[in-house]
């Protein structure tokens, strides 16, 4: 087995595992016992997506899924935070 065909492996073990941690995400999203719960499933959820996007970008080469992959990190740390807050007192805006 060449260097080739094992990152190739690899890389769709590394999708494969993503989208399972994203359904599972989604189920948690769900079912969640309270709100703290579902802001944290979602965190996850989106740390998933973009592990998987890096993997998409590994498999590629293309940059434009790093790019993106950093967007979804700085939306994703802003929606965690504004929900936080949100969940501590009741607002976002002060």
């Amino acid at each position: 087995m060449n260097a080739q065909t094992f990152l190739l492996w690899s890389l769709a073990l590394a999708e494969l595992l993503f989208v399972m941690a994203m359904a599972f995400s989604v189920i948690r999203m769900l079912r969640g016992p309270s709100a703290q719960n579902r802001v944290l499933a979602l965190d996850a959820f989106y740390v998933a997506g973009m592990g998987l996007i890096l993997t998409f970008g590994i498999q590629t080469g293309d940059t434009v899924y790093f790019e993106a992959a950093l967007v979804i990190a700085l939306l994703g740390f802003v929606g965690t935070s504004a929900l936080a807050k949100f969940l501590m007192r009741g607002e976002t805006i002060e």
